[in-house]
């Protein structure tokens, strides 16, 4: 089983959105996916009460974001599933150091904004204690563009400005209207719009993701 952790210091970052879809994508290549919603609003769980798709069933609550739950649901599902998400909450800095002592890989979101790039250093530094603690190369840490706009000078930089932090930038997810209406829906984009541009970069992120994952 493989543990990828989804977090932030900050809200508003997509952190959910690319939980979400991400674990969408691993289940359509065939992988057993559980998704562990350690936000105390439960976006995620919400989401996958709107609809018929991918994601109902497969999302499980954390309550209050407990580190201990957070824990022992993530070992309890060892010979359950294949990968296990966790959605981890902004602000509860000790939830998102739980989420990381488990990971097998940290993935960070970041804004184009420089009010993201700030928040994005603590995340760092706190999934590099993590890896320090366990004294080993896990978890692996990648950041994630989030929210791009790409026909913005903001946007064009950012993944530039993100491979300045010294750690490697997978592929972008920039803001798209469509991302918001399938959760509306209760649905994954591979599910609401499979043929859009949206589709298409969560596709290439969970490419990118599964070749991680495999090198172990």
């Amino acid at each position: 089983m493989h543990v990828i952790s989804v977090a932030g210091r900050k809200g508003g970052i997509g952190k959910s959105t690319i939980a979400g879809n991400l674990a969408g994508e691993l289940a359509a290549m065939g992988r057993k996916v559980l998704v562990l919603d350690a936000d105390p609003q439960h976006s995620l769980a919400a989401w996958a009460k709107q609809g018929e798709g991918l994601l109902k069933g497969c999302v499980r609550k954390i309550e209050d974001g407990a580190p201990e739950e957070l824990i022992a649901q993530t070992r309890e599902s060892h010979k359950k599933f294949d990968v296990v998400v966790i959605d981890t909450p902004p602000g509860m800095p000790d939830t998102a150091y739980a989420a990381a002592m488990v990971a097998d890989l940290v993935l960070l979101p970041c804004g184009p904004s420089p009010l993201d790039l700030f928040p994005l250093k603590d995340a760092i530094k706190m999934a590099l204690k993590a890896r320090a603690e366990r004294r080993a190369k896990k978890p692996r840490i990648r950041l994630v563009p989030s929210k791009v706009t790409m026909n913005t000078t903001l946007g064009r930089r950012l993944s530039e400005q993100l491979e300045g932090t010294g750690n490697k930038v997978l592929p972008a997810i920039c803001q798209r209207v469509v991302l918001a209406e399938a959760v509306d829906s209760g649905l994954t984009i591979s599910e609401y719009a499979p043929s859009s541009a949206a589709h298409e970069e969560f596709v290439q992120l969970a490419k990118a993701v599964d070749k991680i994952l495999r090198k172990g």
